[in-house]
């Protein structure tokens, strides 16, 4: 029988066994411009439960392991991969409720309805992915159950068929046979797993070959560079997590919430308890998603990834160098009516944004969202009543909402600008003679009527739809939908340029950025001249941003 302390020694020991081996699970991670954090986000994720395990006494029962283990990586699920393991863990601890030491048939049915609940919460199950790991290292425990069997033996049948069933992923998914590699979340089952087996057997806890230290230091590190994982072609832009308290008034199914998500989006996950309900969403509108979570409750935590613009840590052969810090800001007493701070990257841009009226530029974008701490100073340095903030990013939207009750002796005005074109044009259509809401509704219409293009490279090797994407190609975006993959930046500029132009456009801005030169900025306004209306105005503007050769404004 296995009882409450040796489960709970057996998950710590799980944990610590794939947070010792986590770097070669990230490594797995091939899917179209991966971030590579697999091995980090499971093993924070079983890192929240054995942090809440290690609080236990050795009177604890399976079920109380089980439950508490449970709760604790649903809260601290990260990515798809992190909450499919949660997942499977709370079925785990359904089937052990109220048990208080388990035998054979306990760990498999608890183990069956954990591969239920996970594949029941993914909308389109992928074989050949932890899902399949799962389920077969289950029937293989379920074939080990023979008369006279031990739980030690049935769970050496689970790590076995997980293995067995970890080979054959690339089999299944044609992706990781091209590669040469198997699944990384199957492989990281395999390691937790395994770290359990050792317990089982008598073995001791597996050392994670970390000090506490050490750990927070990674985990924070973590979280300065993590991104959302991906598990197919990439169709949509943002990777959408949070967390909702459960309003005990609301009766609503959270079902429906997983329905409501299925159609403005994909890779949906939604997994409640009595609590809290988890969320997972790859969609273009992150702010519906959240707003629709609202319903249920009160958000309790949130991250937003943008999928296609993602650091070039793996894609580099150094590691880029950290960004020097921006000047401390002074706070400003408001004594003035109307302000205005923006988000840019590029030094051209700032001084642009600087020129149309803004106090404070906040240095960041696609690749470097500021934190609701900068935006805050950035308000308080600007000496107004009322302070326009604009994000000019979709990412960076809720960091600046999240001012609004903060700065208290000062009205903040959110311009939900999703791009830098639409930031430019709010703020040249910004009236003095008018008042805030006047110039808060004319801000926002002149946002609207803007087009935005973007080109950008691919980091990696990867797969968009039915064509391939190399590393180093050039990739056009038409208002954040990846439409061209071409071989140089100057023609992709004007490709795209030109298809976001109408019979009603006027003006064509063509914003270049640090890694395209005066003459290839000439030669992109020459090329695209030749191909629209003479009536069109086309105007070039030093950016200097990163990440992206050019961004495109139609208006």
């Amino acid at each position: 029988m296995i009882e409450g302390a040796m489960l709970r020694d057996a998950i710590i020991s799980g944990s610590n066994n794939i947070a010792k081996y986590r770097g070669q699970v990230n490594d797995l991670n091939i899917f179209p411009v991966p971030d590579g954090d697999t091995g980090s986000n499971m093993s924070m994720t079983i890192g929240a439960a054995a942090d809440e395990l290690l609080k236990l006494s050795d009177t604890v029962t399976a079920g109380e392991v089980a439950a508490k283990a449970a709760a604790a990586m649903l809260r601290g699920a990260r990515g798809n991969s992190g909450v499919i393991l949660s997942l499977l863990f709370r079925g785990i601890s359904k089937g052990l409720e109220n048990i208080e030491a388990a035998g054979c048939e306990d760990i498999l049915r608890a183990l069956d309805l954990g591969v239920e609940a996970a594949y029941k919460a993914v909308t389109r199950p992928t074989e050949g992915t932890i899902l399949t790991v799962a389920r077969v290292a289950a029937e293989r425990g379920r074939e080990a159950l023979t008369e006279g069997a031990e739980p030690v033996n049935v769970w050496e049948a689970v790590c076995n068929g997980a293995a067995e069933a970890l080979e054959e992923t690339p089999e299944l998914l044609p992706v990781l046979k091209r590669a040469g590699v198997v699944d990384a979340g199957g492989q990281g089952l395999c390691l937790i797993f395994e770290g359990m087996l050792c317990v089982f057997q008598g073995g001791g806890v597996i050392s994670s070959g970390q000090t506490a230290e050490e750990r927070k230091l990674e985990t924070e590190e973590f979280f300065r560079s993590a991104a959302a994982e991906f598990d197919s072609e990439i169709n949509f832009t943002y990777c959408t997590e949070f967390v909702i308290g459960r309003d005990p008034e609301v009766k609503k199914d959270p079902m429906s919430l997983r329905r409501y998500l299925e159609g403005i989006g994909d890779c949906v996950l939604v997994a409640d308890d009595e609590e809290i309900i988890k969320v997972h969403v790859h969609t273009e509108e992150p702010g519906n998603a959240l707003q629709k979570g609202l319903s249920f409750g009160q958000l309790l935590s949130v991250k937003i990834d943008n999928m296609r613009e993602q650091h070039r840590k793996l894609g580099e052969s150094q590691t880029p160098a950290e960004p020097e810090p921006a000047p401390a800001l002074e706070r400003q007493e408001p004594t003035e009516e109307l302000g205005f701070i923006s988000v840019a990257a590029g030094e051209g841009l700032k001084s642009l944004f600087l020129e149309l009226g803004c106090t404070v530029v906040v240095s960041g974008g696609q690749t470097m969202n500021p934190s609701t701490e900068d935006i805050l100073s950035a308000v308080l340095a600007t000496p107004a009543k009322k302070v326009f903030v604009l994000p000019n990013n979709k990412n960076i939207l809720l960091a600046a909402e999240q001012t609004i009750p903060l700065a208290e002796d000062r009205e903040v005005i959110v311009l939900p600008t999703k791009t830098l074109p639409q930031g430019l044009s709010a703020m040249l259509a910004f009236d003095p003679d008018a008042g805030a809401e006047e110039n808060r509704t004319a801000m926002m219409e002149a946002a609207g009527k803007v087009d935005t293009g973007l080109v950008t490279f691919a980091a990696r090797d990867s797969e968009f739809g039915s064509e391939a994407i190399r590393k180093g190609d050039i990739l056009g975006l038409k208002n954040g939908k990846l439409d061209y993959i071409e071989k140089d930046p100057v023609s992709t500029c004007v490709r795209v340029a030109r298809s976001l132009t109408g019979k009603q456009t006027s003006f064509i801005t063509l914003i270049y950025g640090e890694s395209i030169t005066e003459e290839q900025a000439r030669e992109a306004k020459k090329q695209l001249a030749a191909k629209v209306h003479s009536d069109v105005e086309i105007t070039l503007v030093n950016g200097g941003q990163p990440v992206y050769y050019f961004i495109i404004s139609v208006e």
